[in-house]
């Protein structure tokens, strides 16, 4: 896939991000990361005080129903991709990015997906389903320039 110069990439999970730039050329993308974040997540188990809440049935008799059990985990990881979104929403609102392209594990692209602004949907020119936030800013650019935009 082409990287045309000035290309914004996002490459982010549900607790870590990376706004990288390419300031090469279309055919010898060089990504430098622009900005960067990382929140700590730990696991659901850990970030849970309480048993799971109970609350009265239909019948009336208590303890026989119980809510619903919040996973405090893909709370923050949910939080955390609108977050991204939202830095996305800024820059294009202020008119810093052009063209875009996304690589984020395909559950926060999904959540990615449902905050976007217009402006920023109108700049996106490939999205990736993959998790590559371990992955160096060399191996990102390698990846994308091997990569068909179809399959993007």
């Amino acid at each position: 896939m082409r990287i045309d110069t000035d290309t914004l990439v996002l490459v982010a999970d549900g607790r870590k991000l990376l706004l990288l730039r390419n300031v090469g050329t279309p055919l010898i993308p060089d990504l430098n990361v622009e900005y960067g974040e990382e929140q700590p997540n730990p696991p659901d188990r850990d970030q849970k005080s309480d048993a799971q809440g109970q609350r009265p049935s239909a019948s009336g008799l208590r303890g026989q129903s119980s809510a619903g059990e919040t996973d405090y985990h893909q709370q923050t990881e949910d939080r955390f991709a609108k977050h991204a979104a939202d830095l996305l929403n800024q820059r294009a609102l202020a008119n810093q990015i052009g063209r875009v392209i996304v690589i984020a594990a395909p559950a926060t692209l999904g959540t990615l997906r449902q905050n976007y602004h217009g402006e920023v949907k109108s700049r996106i020119v490939a999205e990736i389903a993959k998790d590559m936030t371990g992955y160096s800013t060399d191996r990102i650019a390698q990846y994308l320039a091997q990569v068909e935009p179809a399959t993007a």
